[in-house]
């Protein structure tokens, strides 16, 4: 647990507070007695979008003034912005993260980014440690790897920077996951599940409230990190594509629900691929689902004690609730949130 006191007066500005993994650091840090600053275009969003206790305020990412304004006497900046959905990376995702390095150095923030593992080419697999080597594959891997080359120069120069790289994001506050996506439909009762992974490969995943509460944990321990620390988590590792699906079919059975298990339509997705751009960025993405990669949690669990871990079960029970997809509760509720920080 992290003293709350120490948190008292603290302040942070969340970038892509609407967003899974920004939301989720957004309510944990409130928890925590931080006072939240989030910027997003047209201010607050309206209920049940608009996060209790949060001072919104009007403004863009890509704008520089705005973030310099935005981040004035915060002493965090978690940068979990990207655009919508996958279009304008190439224009967008480095000239938003030199706005938030330009906002630290003025105001001395510790920058906070959630990492992939876009990073990493097939050389690096099965077991990716948080010092491995970054050879990414894909363009969306280069502008990753980019992005945390420019922030360990800005930590050179005195701008604190803590990444932490999870597995794919599951929890109740999220649509825009593989889980919801590609496992599951949102809104609609859970009886098939939609497997991607190839046969027998492991695959890892991560409880959205878990990786919030690592973040804010390691926030709160910021006085005591290197000036640039990179933590890998090790969340819910699934050994051969099998057990994320048990979990939800364990889950539904309480509701008297028979689920059944079905391949994942990548034909599918090769052959609209050339018309739909997000439907073109899974598929480059695929070879995630073809080996197993694995994430080496030991320098976070000698940094903090422990990793939070929530159980499996309860973990998917919670997620499937949230989506929308046990019975006799038609529709994803107000809270899941239509994430701009997606990760496939």
């Amino acid at each position: 647990m992290t003293d709350r006191s120490q948190s008292q007066g603290s302040r942070a500005l969340v970038l892509g507070a609407t967003g899974g993994i920004g939301g989720e650091v957004t309510r944990q840090l409130l928890a925590e007695g931080w006072h939240v600053r989030a910027l997003r275009r047209g201010g607050a969003p309206r209920p049940p979008f608009s996060e209790p206790g949060v001072e919104w305020l009007d403004g863009d990412a890509m704008r520089t003034s705005d973030v310099l304004a935005a981040a004035r006497d915060c002493d965090v900046i978690v940068h979990a912005v990207n655009p919508p959905g996958y279009r304008h990376w190439d224009t967008q995702v480095l000239p938003m993260l030199d706005n938030t390095i330009a906002a630290a150095t003025m105001h001395h923030a510790t920058v906070v980014l959630p990492g992939t593992v876009y990073n990493y080419g097939p050389e690096t697999f099965p077991l990716l440690r948080h010092d491995s080597p970054q050879q990414p594959r894909t363009r969306k891997g280069r502008i990753r790897a980019t992005m945390e080359r420019r922030l360990l120069d800005a930590s050179r120069n005195g701008v604190q920077t803590i990444i932490v790289r999870a597995g794919d994001f599951f929890g109740p506050q999220t649509r825009n996951s593989w889980f919801a996506q590609g496992l599951v439909k949102p809104g609609q009762t859970a009886r098939i599940v939609r497997v991607p992974n190839a046969h027998g490969v492991g695959h890892q995943w991560s409880y959205l409230p878990d990786v919030g509460r690592t973040m804010v944990m390691l926030i709160a321990r910021r006085g005591t990190l290197d000036a640039f620390s990179n933590f890998h988590m090790a969340g819910h590792w699934d050994a051969d594509g099998t057990q994320m699906a048990a979990a939800i079919a364990r889950v539904m059975t309480k509701y008297n629900v028979d689920v059944k298990t079905r391949r994942f339509p990548w034909w599918l997705v090769r052959a609209a691929s050339p018309f739909v751009t997000t439907l073109h960025e899974l598929r480059e993405m695929r070879y995630l689902w073809q080996q197993p990669v694995r994430m080496d949690n030991t320098h976070l669990v000698e940094t903090l004690g422990h990793e939070p871990h929530t159980p499996l079960d309860l973990a998917v029970h919670a997620t499937l609730d949230g989506l929308g997809c046990l019975p006799g509760k038609p529709g994803a509720k107000g809270s899941v949130r239509a994430s701009a920080a997606e990760q496939a």
